[in-house]
């Protein structure tokens, strides 16, 4: 047992051992750290047993070490302090002594010294007096040419010397005011000198507002003389090269008083020329605007230091002015006055700053024009956009594109780049052909009203030869038979082709100036052509043929002029070609769409023909007054129905100078519609009774019909194909006359059936409407046996066929 207590014992031990080691670990921390000491004191509580009484303890033993250690050093030193405050007590006694002995020293030499010093005080004075005076003399000396400076730079001021005025200041601000500077006087001359220095510049800057102002004002008169030296330039070179047939560079305008050398040699070479060219007197820029504002402004900025700010000053007040000059006058579309002027304007402003920017130094730069002239670029492509959409005479698009090339003309003379005006004619061109498309639709619409859609009669040479002077006709047959003779087309078609003829002379109109190749002005009258083709009077055409007083003579009519106006087109073609010199074999030559246009419109006629003609058709079929219960037919055709064979015959003898197909076609669509427009007649809903001898009368008019088409009224027709149009309703009807319900019923649905095209369900419509009738008539049929039989015939008949009606839809 003893022996197993000394493991225990030993454990016990060292964990006390280990505690020790811990708190003295503890101590020297709270020695060492600084607070907050939580983290510390924590460890002091960690896992031991009586942790905080054990940790006091120790506390306490470290405290009491200390203040035993306190207590020797206290002792140690003890006796050095008590000897040091016994010797500072005595010297205290001997400090009191030497005190009072400098006291009374001092005041000694005080009482001896009054008298020397009030001596010293009287010379010091003297010399002071006698000092002051010599420097008032030599300070007058230096001041007096001081003043007599600032006297003539007042003389000057009030001559308004300011250039000599600005010297003057500079000279007594650097030479003179420094050598005086401490006065007061100078003083207030230096605080006067910038004052003066701005006086003369609001000076000058007034002066430039005036300038500014004027210029405003004369900047469309400035622009215009540039615009028409430019012009008379161009003219002058061109003339000029037409006569000597020599090329020439791109001319330099004289409006800043000066020209090329090439153009004062080309002047020798040509006196006449000369001297119709300096018949009206040139101007400057220098004889509308008097720039002294400017210069002297200038020189009075930069000698003053500022400038940098005159020059900042004056681009501001330019820039304000170009955006008034750039934005136009809201009714500026009106008159070309109004864009005349707006050009004018902007000429006038953008050579004045070429002036500046070649008469100063660095007023105005390259960079800066370029930036203003790019600017003003930009806002009047948008100007001209606006207002030339409102633009609807083509005169008036056609001055403005002129107006356009001269303002470009000028301004490249003076080095702007003017690509983009260039380009925006192409935009302008666009409305130009607008303008003409709406002008020449009017033209267009006025012909086909004015004409009155019949041959052209000529009556002897001279009146073939007007009107083949005026269009293309050729036709060999015809130049063989005598006068009086009558032309094929009507009178709408020459003056439809001297119209096209004009409007591309118009077009090409556009074309001149625009420094384009013949292929670009070949290639923009080809386009501009097709648009007058292919819409304008495509679409007159098109509305023409749907106007409701047009009736089928005059479709008739249309259909041959647009066939010779599409026989036409080559020669518009070759007039183009004329016009270019470029071949139309040329490569990504436009070709004119005249074929097409014509074709459309021809399309459209003979569609309009087989409308009219099966509406007057409805017309007389309404006309229709049959007595569907007659017991027994008139024995001749209704007067309606003999009517309208007359009218189509009549109708398809004018056919005869159309072609072939259209003729034929149209015979065979008023056939088939009125077949078709019969046989609704029988089936008609609100028709409930039908006799036979309403079928009986009803049949004399489709013999009628039938021989109408077997008599060939248009020419062309196989035998018999004419005839096919009515041959349902023929079936249809014998069926009902022979009454051959037998064969009909046996043999429906054969190949070979002699009542193929007869409907089931058309065939009971019509049967029922007679079994009707004879119910009607009952009362006297039940003494009858053939109409008993009649009636029950019908009854079975009626039946089968409602059964094959089901059939098929079931079928179906």
């Amino acid at each position: 047992m003893a022996e197993a207590s000394y493991p225990v014992v030993s454990e016990m031990f060292l964990e006390e051992s280990n505690g020790e080691k811990i708190y003295e670990k503890v101590c020297a921390e709270i020695e060492t750290l600084e607070l907050p000491l939580g983290s510390t004191l924590s460890s002091v509580y960690d896992d031991q047993p009586n942790a905080h009484q054990r940790f006091m303890e120790k506390l306490d033993t470290r405290i009491r070490n200390h203040d035993r250690e306190i207590e020797k050093m206290c002792n140690f030193h003890h006796q050095g302090f008590v000897d040091a405050i016994n010797e500072l007590l005595k010297v205290r006694a001997d400090a009191e002594k030497l005190k009072v002995q400098v006291t009374d020293t001092n005041r000694g030499f005080q009482e001896a010294g009054k008298e020397v010093i009030a001596k010293t005080e009287d010379i010091i004075r003297c010399r002071i007096q006698q000092r002051n005076i010599a420097t008032v003399v030599d300070r007058l000396q230096l001041c007096l040419p001081a003043l007599e400076m600032y006297s003539k730079l007042k003389e000057q001021m009030s001559g308004k010397r300011y250039y000599s005025a600005l010297k003057t200041m500079n000279q007594l601000e650097h030479v003179y005011l420094p050598k005086v500077s401490q006065y007061r006087f100078c003083q207030i001359m230096a605080e006067n000198l910038p004052k003066l220095r701005e006086e003369i510049k609001d000076i000058s800057m007034s002066g430039l507002k005036d300038f500014l102002e004027s210029i405003r004002k004369h900047s469309d008169k400035i622009g215009e003389t540039a615009m028409k030296q430019a012009q008379q330039q161009k003219t002058f070179h061109a003339a000029l090269h037409r006569q000597t047939n020599v090329s020439y560079r791109k001319p330099m305008y004289i409006i800043n008083g000066h020209g090329s050398e090439d153009e004062n040699e080309l002047k020798s070479k040509s006196p006449m020329l000369e001297d119709e060219e300096t018949e009206e007197e040139v101007l400057s820029v220098q004889d509308l605007v008097d720039f002294t504002p400017v210069y002297r402004c200038l020189h009075i900025y930069s000698v003053l230091g500022d400038k940098e700010v005159f020059e900042n000053y004056y681009r501001k007040q330019r820039k304000k002015q170009a955006r008034l000059v750039l934005q136009p006058q809201s009714n500026m579309h009106e008159t070309v006055e109004g864009y005349r002027r707006y050009f004018s304007q902007i000429v006038g402003f953008f050579v004045v700053e070429d002036h500046i920017l070649h008469v100063t130094q660095g007023l105005v730069t390259g960079t800066y024009t370029t930036e203003l002239w790019t600017m003003a670029q930009s806002k009047i492509i948008a100007a001209l956009r606006t207002h030339s959409s409102f633009c609807t005479d083509p005169d008036l698009v056609l001055e403005l594109k002129n107006l356009i090339v001269v303002f470009a003309d000028t301004l490249q003379g003076y080095g702007f780049p003017v690509s983009r005006l260039f380009d925006l004619l192409y935009e302008v061109r666009d409305k130009y052909n607008e303008t003409l498309l709406k002008k020449w639709a009017g033209m267009f619409r006025d012909i086909f009203e004015a004409d009155n859609y019949s041959p052209i009669p000529v009556a002897n040479e001279e009146e073939y030869r007007a009107v083949v002077s005026k269009f293309p006709f050729q036709d060999p047959e015809g130049e063989k038979v005598s006068f009086p003779k009558k032309l094929p087309m009507s009178q709408s078609v020459p003056q439809i082709y001297m119209q096209v003829k004009e409007f591309i002379y118009a077009s090409l109109k556009f074309s001149e100036s625009l420094h384009r190749s013949s292929t670009e002005i070949d290639d923009m009258l080809r386009k501009s052509t097709n648009l007058l083709l292919t819409r304008t009077l495509n679409s007159g055409l098109q509305n023409l043929i749907k106007k409701p007083h047009i009736g089928l003579t005059e479709l008739v009519q249309i259909i041959i002029n647009t066939t010779h106006l599409e026989q036409a087109c080559k020669y518009l073609e070759d007039f183009i070609t004329n016009i270019t010199n470029i071949s139309p074999e040329t490569v990504h030559t436009t070709r004119l769409y005249g074929l097409s246009t014509f074709k459309d419109a021809r399309h459209a006629a003979e569609e309009e023909i087989y409308t009219k003609l099966n509406q007057k058709i409805d017309e007389f079929i309404q006309l229709a007054d049959y007595d569907w219960t007659m017991a027994e037919p008139d024995g001749r055709a209704s007067g309606y129905l003999m009517d309208l064979i007359n009218f189509l015959r009549s109708t398809f003898q004018v056919f005869t100078n159309l072609p072939g197909k259209v003729a034929q076609t149209a015979c065979m669509s008023a056939c088939k519609h009125l077949s078709t427009s019969l046989t609704q007649m029988l089936l008609d809903s609100e028709l409930k009774q039908i006799s036979m001898g309403a079928v009986q009368q009803f049949n004399l008019d489709v013999i009628q019909c039938e021989l109408f088409a077997s008599s060939d009224p248009v020419p062309g027709f196989q035998e018999d194909t004419l005839q096919l149009a009515f041959l349902d309703l023929r079936q249809l009807l014998d069926l009902f006359m022979i009454w051959d319900w037998s064969t009909y019923l046996a043999d429906y649905g054969q190949p070979n059936s002699k009542y193929l095209r007869v409907n089931p369900s058309t065939a009971l419509i019509l049967l029922e409407k007679m079994k009707d009738v004879n119910k009607k008539n009952n009362i006297f049929a039940q003494f009858k046996k053939n109409d008993r039989d009649r009636q029950k015939l019908i009854d079975t008949v009626v039946k089968q066929l409602r059964s094959l009606v089901n059939g098929m839809s079931q079928h179906s």
